[in-house]
This record gives structure tokens, C-alpha cells and sequence, in this order.
């Protein structure tokens, strides 16, 4: 029996069984009845604190099954101990949760009970990519997960989630901060995705503590997706030309002007990923920090930095295409040759911009900046770095 927990339905007899009085008095069958079947439970009442394990504890004998139930068909699995003396569920109890605890020993006896928890204070929440909407996407592409409260405990987080491929690709989580500023996990490969590869991400995170400021998750998560074409573009600053090769082979040149060298309108340069097929959009130097430079719609946006970078078409610099970087920081090239790209791309091609006149490397947050880490210095910033828990977790 655990210390300091109450005994919880205790007089529930074995199947068939007679009424539980007191059977030596009667003189009756019953007094070759076994004693009735005594259960503890951690967690108890109205008001249980959630966040933690289910432990069941049988007083005397040793259980044959266990199930804890929520009332909306969902069971906590778990396991019975080696000595069957106690029962303790795999996942933690939720917030704001009715439970009820069903019982059986080896003689065929069973007991129950019943606990409600309370609801969380704050809850957090995560947003996912890819997401649902996004089947497919491109070697580089990495699972990546911003949440919207701090997560203090990042290592009992983490060892909450799952990735499962179909060909054990290896992989592990790394923590950082996202461009906005929340707190970010991502899961990148170690080498490049393989085209055709199966991806299953699996965030069981009901009933997960973040900590301090962060909030309870009451609820799980998924996603799941297909790597595609091995698709790369690569941008050679001194050249002005952008490079195109599907699994491995070049399919296309593109004349370019990137970003004007030697300030805040130079391109970004290393290695980023393809985030996004935006289209026709607005873009308006002022919210990027450069004053009135241009205010204008471009077509067959493809951004990849929060902060701003795309490619796209822009027509009005076709002078400089092939010849010099002229543009605000995005990679432009003629309206034919962007439409051509924004047709056959994906997100979560690899992007890699080479040459001189950049302003550098974008933080690892502003897109997706993993692959300019080596493996080892990537490995490093999982919470469970040196465990079990810091590589991936394959099927």
C-alpha cells in the first residue's frame, strides 16, 4: 500500500460472491470465502492533482489486470509490477479528468475506484509543421514545434515525443528559440531526408507539465507526412545564378540578382529550407526595417526566413538578372523562370546561398537554420543530450 494514500473501494467481492457480511456468524458457504479484495490509488477524490502517474496497489495477493478509463472511451495504459503488487499507468493523469480505476487479482476478485482531477491554471499549446495540410514536403524539411507558453521542463517534454520513419532514419530534437521568440523544438535528420520516406510524429503530451509560466497540455498531438523529390536550390552569390538539381542531377539555371552587398539588404547565405509557397503577396519594406524602400505586390513568393527573404519574380530588375545583386535581400529572377520554380517546388527544399556579400547566417530560429549546425553540435541541444531519449525514436 502506498504511504500516506487512502483506501479506495476496498469491499467489492469476487465474482459471485455473497454479500461480504460477516460470514463465520452465518454459518453459511461463505465462510469459506476469501477475504474481500483491498485497492489503493495515488490519486484520490474531486480534486487530484494531475500531471503525474496512476499507481494501484493491491493490499494482499497479486493483480491480473488493471484499467483506468477517462468516460470518453480512452483507457492510460500501463503496467503491472514484477511482483504484482502494483500497477502504474504509462502516461500521466490529465487536467479536469474523470477516472475510474477497475481492478482484478489471480483469484478472480475485483475492485474499484473513482478520482477526478482538477483543471489546469494555464494550459499551453503547440503549433505544428509540417502540418496536416502539408502531405509533402522536401529533403530538408525538419518537424518543428513552437510553443505558445515557456516549457521550463524541456527534458520531460521531449521524452514525450515521437518520431517514427519508415527506413530508421536517424534524427534527434533540438531546443532553441523561434524567430517570435516562443520557445522551439525541432527534430532534424542527421543527413538529408531520403526521397519516399514515411514520417509519423507522435506528441503525447496530455497531462505534461511545462513548468513554471508554462501551463499544463491537455491534449495529444500528430502529424504525419512524405518526403518528396530530392529537390535543391543553390545560390551562388558571385555568379548571380541560381542552380537547380532534382536527385542529383541539374535541371535548370536561373539568372538572379540577390541582395545589394555590404548592409541590411544583403541575401542571407548558408544553408535554409524552402518554408512556404506564398504567392501573390504584399511586401512592404517598412516592416522589415527599411524604410520606404518599396511597397509592392510580387508574384510567386516563396519565403524562406521569417525575417523576410524570398524568392520570387521581380520584373522591375530584370536588368541586373545574371549580372549583379541589386534587390532588398530576396533572390529575384523574370516572371517566366519564377513561375516555372514556384510550379515544381515544395516546401522544404533545401535552399543554400554560397558566394560573397552576404550579411552571414540567419539565427537557427529565423526558418529553419538546423543544417547549418554539424551533427554533434545540433545532438547537443536536445534536453535529454547523453540519454536514450536524445536520438530518434524509429519504427
Amino acid at each position: 500500500m502506498l504511504a500516506g494514500t487512502a483506501l479506495m473501494a476496498a469491499a467489492l467481492t469476487a465474482c459471485g460472491g455473497g454479500s461480504g457480511g460477516d460470514a463465520k456468524a452465518s454459518g453459511t458457504a461463505d465462510a469459506k470465502k476469501k477475504p474481500d479484495m483491498a485497492i489503493s490509488v495515488n490519486l484520490t477524490g474531486d480534486q487530484a492533482k494531475p500531471g503525474e502517474p496512476v499507481k494501484v496497489t493491491l493490499t494482499e495477493g497479486k493483480l491480473a489486470t488493471v484499467k483506468v478509463s477517462d468516460g470518453k472511451g480512452g483507457e492510460l495504459p500501463g503496467k503491472i509490477a514484477d511482483d504484482g503488487k502494483s500497477w502504474t499507468s504509462e502516461r500521466n493523469a490529465s487536467p479536469g479528468t474523470d477516472y475510474k480505476v477497475e481492478a482484478q487479482n489471480t483469484d478472480s476478485q475485483s475492485a474499484s475506484a473513482q478520482f477526478k482531477t482538477v483543471a489546469a491554471d494555464k494550459v499551453n499549446k503547440v503549433t505544428i509543421n509540417p502540418g496536416k495540410a502539408t502531405p509533402v514536403v522536401g529533403i530538408a524539411q525538419p518537424v518543428s514545434i513552437v510553443f505558445d507558453n515557456p516549457v521550463k521542463n524541456k527534458a520531460e517534454v521531449e521524452k514525450h515525443l515521437k518520431v517514427t520513419t519508415s527506413n530508421n532514419t536517424e534524427g534527434s530534437w533540438g531546443w532553441f528559440k523561434d524567430y517570435s521568440g516562443n520557445d522551439r523544438v525541432d527534430w532534424r535528420p542527421k543527413e538529408y531526408w531520403k526521397s519516399g520516406t514515411d514520417v509519423k510524429v507522435e506528441m503525447n503530451l496530455n497531462g505534461v507539465d511545462s513548468g513554471q509560466g508554462g501551463g499544463m497540455f491537455v491534449k495529444d498531438y500528430n502529424t504525419e507526412f512524405k518526403i518528396g523529390k530530392d529537390r535543391r536550390l543553390q545560390v551562388n552569390l558571385d555568379t548571380h545564378k541560381m542552380t537547380v538539381t532534382e536527385d542529383g542531377q541539374t535541371v535548370k539555371t536561373i539568372p538572379v540578382s540577390a541582395g545589394t552587398p555590404g548592409g541590411q539588404k544583403a541575401s542571407w547565405s548558408g544553408k535554409m529550407v524552402l518554408m512556404a509557397k506564398e504567392g501573390t503577396i504584399r511586401m512592404d519594406s517598412q516592416t522589415v526595417g527599411l524604410g520606404d524602400s518599396y511597397d509592392k505586390m510580387v508574384d510567386y513568393s516563396m519565403r524562406v526566413t521569417w525575417s523576410g527573404m524570398y524568392i520570387h519574380a521581380a520584373p522591375w530588375n530584370s536588368g541586373n538578372f545574371g549580372r549583379a545583386n541589386t534587390s532588398s535581400g530576396c533572390v529575384g529572377m523574370s516572371d517566366a523562370n519564377a513561375k516555372d520554380l514556384f510550379a515544381e517546388t515544395q516546401p522544404g527544399d533545401l535552399v543554400e546561398v554560397t558566394g560573397d556579400g552576404s550579411k552571414g547566417k540567419a539565427d537557427i530560429g529565423n526558418g529553419y537554420g538546423e543544417w547549418n549546425l554539424s551533427w554533434d553540435e545540433w545532438k547537443a541541444k536536445s534536453a535529454l543530450a547523453g540519454g536514450a531519449g536524445g536520438a530518434s525514436q524509429n519504427g
